[in-house]
């Protein structure tokens, strides 16, 4: 699914309209934690943060339990993976080239033996150590707090580029779309919300900070800067 113009907005319903920018939101989380497994830590250790933070299971559990291969459409969706410069994180599709799809197929970031509950694979955390290898990449050590604040902010981001394409009339959808369909906290009210109590500083310095690290991922434009200092609040709309 590629960006939408606001004439394609304009003809979607309501639970299109959400559907879409869930995709998008899952695109970006999803990203992400590839990006935090493939520098530093593990499937089973981003999962775990995720949980704590408040969701119901972690990422990389929740798309054992969809299809591996579903969730690589979902991401080859995202109009960002058009960027040309963009670093792509090649663990899902070792993944798939191993067959391994998720709970349905007995394997997936998981194992599930006999079909039961999920098991931590070595093979699965050895991709990454190799990837990273190939990249000449010194891998880190994140804590849970770390990898929560680089999902979160990922999410975040992404969020920023729906409102500026029109796709969300305002942070109410996105707040909706992020807890229907992406797991976020109902009890935090979404990730639009939640970004309006981390206030405009903070997320501020936390992208320019991630942005040192990856220009190309972390970039935040104008108008993102925009929403970001007015504070996320309900009643805000897409661009004017």
């Amino acid at each position: 699914m590629g960006d939408f113009d606001d004439a394609d907005v304009l003809s979607l319903d309501k639970e299109q309209c959400i559907n879409l920018i869930g995709s998008r939101l899952l695109a970006r989380y999803y990203e992400a934690a590839d990006t935090v497994f493939m520098d530093g830590s593990t499937p089973w250790e981003v999962d775990e943060a995720m949980v704590e933070f408040g969701f119901s299971m972690g990422p990389f559990e929740t798309q054992d339990l969809t299809g591996v291969d579903v969730s690589y459409e979902i991401r080859q969706s995202n109009p960002s993976y058009d960027s040309g410069n963009r670093r792509r994180i090649p663990l899902i599709t070792r993944l798939l080239e191993l067959g391994k799809l998720g709970k349905k197929s007995g394997a997936g970031w998981y194992r599930y033996p006999g079909g039961g509950g999920k098991v931590d694979d070595p093979i699965v955390a050895d991709l990454a150590i190799e990837e990273s290898y190939f990249e000449k990449r010194e891998r880190v050590d994140y804590s849970a707090t770390e990898i929560c604040e680089r999902l979160l902010f990922a999410m975040i981001q992404e969020a920023c580029d729906i409102l500026d394409a029109g796709v969300a009339q305002g942070t109410a959808d996105i707040n909706l779309a992020s807890i229907q369909i992406c797991g976020f906290p109902k009890s935090k009210g979404g990730v639009m919300q939640y970004a309006g109590t981390l206030g405009a500083q903070t997320l501020t310095t936390k992208f320019a900070e991630l942005a040192k690290e990856d220009a190309a991922v972390w970039r935040i434009n104008p108008m993102s800067q925009r929403y970001i200092e007015n504070g996320f609040t309900p009643s805000q709309t897409k661009r004017t």
